[in-house]
């Protein structure tokens, strides 16, 4: 035979020589659940390994994963119910936990990258991601919202506002409040397609952010489409988006593939709660090796096209990776 593919399959070095895709902890984002208190780790049941953090304890945890090489975290707060309404007008509050989280970040790891999302679900007594009017959720009259949220956030540090809302015109009205407000170089990282997905569930156990009524399928995609989801790149990337972020992550590198062959923008992956815990669980049962599984999981990502993947294996992979 002249044709052998398998000689460059011989040994590590050869292999080493050739691979075509690699991870780093370098391309990934630690997505990171805050609470009040102090001294204080919440498991959360559904998500093996994940606990909600006090801040003290969040700094801690950051600064291991800095150590490791992680450069970024995107946070999520875990607000108490007392503190939510209709309108989430806690996102806004400067001594709020989030945005007390951010400082205490910058202030002790200042090289550390700090995301912050942008949408009302956690901040809302509904659960939804806009403002709700009988049932509806209002589009146009949730931007100011997310715009004044997305400044509160950078006057406390952050580095990168990431909008999840999938509101229509967020990208452009939030990239206007920051320039406005003097924050030109903070950044935005556009959810620009972010899917209907049943993978969500242990996040909203984490956050306790499920919808009181209804779903989000009338603002998140529907996991059926593809050409969709080019209209959302398109559009967010002429709003103003700097990143473009493709969630969930492995049923959806199809989408991840398509926004690669269509922008030059950087894409992240988002390696949702589910796609996480089903690991977990399978590892737990013997089914399946977690490191290995977690690792072939990232590769497939940046495969895809990605060039940063947010995964609650972050500290996980990037161990594995220092081996």
């Amino acid at each position: 035979m002249n044709q052998r593919p398998r000689r460059n399959r011989l040994n590590p070095a050869i292999r080493g020589l050739i691979r075509e895709t690699s991870v780093s902890p370098a391309n990934l984002v630690w997505p990171a659940f805050v609470q009040e208190g102090n001294k204080l780790r919440s498991p959360i049941m559904s998500m093996p390994g994940v606990a909600r953090l006090s801040i003290d304890q969040l700094v801690c945890d950051c600064q291991k994963a800095f150590d490791l090489g992680i450069p970024a975290v995107a946070l999520f707060p875990v607000i108490e119910n007392s503190l939510k309404n209709s309108e989430g007008k806690e996102s806004l509050n400067p001594k709020g936990l989030l945005q007390r989280a951010v400082k205490e970040l910058k202030k002790s790891i200042p090289g550390l990258l700090v995301i912050t999302d942008v949408a009302l679900d956690p901040y809302s007594c509904d659960g939804h991601d806009g403002l709700v009017q009988d049932g509806k959720i209002l589009n146009d009259e949730t931007l100011p919202l997310l715009a004044s949220m997305s400044v509160a956030q950078a006057e406390a540090g952050a580095d990168v506002v990431a909008p999840s809302d999938m509101m229509d015109g967020r990208v452009e009205a939030i990239r206007w409040a920051l320039d406005d407000a003097g924050f030109n170089d903070v950044l935005i990282c556009s959810y620009c397609a972010k899917y209907a997905s049943a993978f969500y569930g242990p996040f909203r156990d984490a956050l306790d952010s499920a919808p009181k009524e209804g779903d989000k399928k009338t603002y998140q995609m529907d996991p059926a489409n593809v050409r969709e989801a080019l209209r959302e790149i398109l559009l967010d990337e002429e709003e103003g988006a700097d990143w473009l972020l493709i969630k969930p992550g492995l049923p959806y590198l199809d989408i991840i593939r398509l926004t690669r062959e269509h922008s030059v923008l950087p894409i992240a992956a988002y390696h949702v709660s589910g796609e996480y815990a089903m690991l977990k669980a399978a590892a737990e049962k013997g089914w399946l090796n977690y490191d290995s599984c977690l690792i072939e999981s990232l590769i497939s990502m940046r495969r895809a096209g990605a060039d940063m993947i947010f995964t609650y294996g972050a500290l996980d992979a990037a161990s594995i990776l220092h081996r």
